[in-house]
């Protein structure tokens, strides 16, 4: 897939997004990395390891569902304005296995006021769908990186 070249405001959406990964602990501890983020759009992943498995030896739904907010929580910051989860819904779609590299990609869908409607599409690295997430998410009006 071809994207356009990146912007300031994309420069911007990464390094909210490095901000937020570095103050977490969640994120460093499963091993997330951030592949692309621009502004409305983030693409993270995540290895699933033995400690991320459920009792039948797949992938525990949380980590799937915290991979996927967790891109949600990067595209819908993007623009540097602290922005919050209102409300998070998921479908599963197969199972990931101990191993998979899984992929999230959030894609703003609607904006209102300070309201943004989130899509975040789970797939292997292989391009297998594991996952559809849909958030909703609410600004605070005050910026996430400090400001001078």
């Amino acid at each position: 897939m071809t994207h356009p070249p990146q912007t300031t405001a994309d420069e911007l959406g990464r390094r909210v997004a490095e901000h937020l990964l570095s103050r977490e602990g969640t994120g460093p501890a499963w091993g997330i990395e951030i592949e692309e983020v621009r502004e409305g759009y983030a693409r993270i992943a995540m290895t699933v390891r033995k400690d991320m498995l459920n009792g039948h030896a797949i992938a525990h739904g949380g980590m799937i569902f915290a991979l996927a907010d967790t891109a949600f929580a990067y595209a819908c910051n993007s623009r540097n304005i602290s922005t919050v989860a209102q409300q998070a819904s998921i479908v599963f779609l197969t199972q990931a296995k101990e191993g998979d590299r899984l992929v999230a990609e959030a894609e703003e869908q609607a904006q209102a006021g300070r309201s943004r409607v989130y899509s975040v599409m789970v797939r292997t690295a292989a391009g297998q769908k594991i996952a559809i997430f849909q958030g909703l998410a609410r600004n605070l009006n005050e910026p996430v990186l400090p400001q001078n």
